[in-house]
């Protein structure tokens, strides 16, 4: 049957063709850029929510040293009137005694708060800082695909017309009947259709034929088929 010898041929030819054809498509529907884009976006969200945590310690921070200076200058007034002499009053002395001792315990606790909302601060800074790189490094990669996808589908479409190109020379080679079973095996077997035989072994389902029916593979003419896959073989 003529083309039994080629079918390896144009069996490579169109696995080859198939690789492009399903990496033009991933291209085309944009889905490395889809992803380089969610990348970003996602680096973006991140530093966005960690830019508003800095803002929103940095106002504690602000409240805080306005109520800490308010307490000092408080604190401040009430011990000048306790020692001045302006209060003879014992009741209204301890009061203020009172008063003060409250006031410096607030102050305080009000400085703890602020120390650890500048330490916070610190920390979400640094968190910052390392996401704003990582978005830097997104956007450099959402652009670096965008050319990279371009070149690529320049370097694909050359390569599938030079592939079309050889297998439209090479099909005349071919029986019609032995043609047109390979097409019916290729949209069985996705897309392979044809399997060299090494060792004895199927290279498309590697199952290692008996050696009695390599012997009758051998001895047949015309068409062979795996026994277990039931490819077309040639013997490499």
């Amino acid at each position: 049957m003529r083309g039994l010898d080629r079918l390896l041929e144009l069996q490579e030819l169109d696995s080859a063709i198939d690789r492009l054809e399903t990496r033009k498509r991933q291209l085309e529907e944009g889905k490395e850029m889809a992803a380089a884009r969610a990348a970003m976006e996602d680096a973006e969200g991140r530093l966005g929510e960690l830019r508003l945590g800095v803002d929103a310690v940095v106002r504690e921070q602000q409240r805080l040293e306005r109520e800490i200076d308010s307490m000092t200058r408080k604190a401040e007034v009430d011990e000048k009137r306790l020692y001045d002499g302006s209060i003879a009053n014992i009741k209204e002395m301890e009061a203020l005694q009172h008063e003060i001792a409250s006031l410096k315990e607030r102050r305080s606790r009000s400085e703890d708060d602020l120390l650890e909302q500048m330490v916070r601060k610190d920390d979400l800074e640094s968190r910052a800082g390392e996401a704003g790189t990582v978005v830097q490094q997104t956007r450099a990669r959402l652009e670096e695909v965008g050319g990279e996808a371009v070149h690529e589908l320049e370097r694909i479409e050359a390569e599938l017309a030079e592939k079309r190109a050889a297998r439209k020379k090479l099909v005349p080679e071919f029986d019609d009947e032995l043609l047109e079973l390979y097409e019916e095996l290729r949209r069985q077997k996705r897309g392979v259709a044809v399997a060299a035989l090494v060792d004895g072994v199927c290279q498309a389902c590697h199952e290692k034929l008996a050696a009695m029916e390599l012997d009758r593979l051998k001895r047949t003419e015309g068409v062979k088929r795996c026994e277990y896959c039931r490819r077309i073989v040639v013997f490499a």
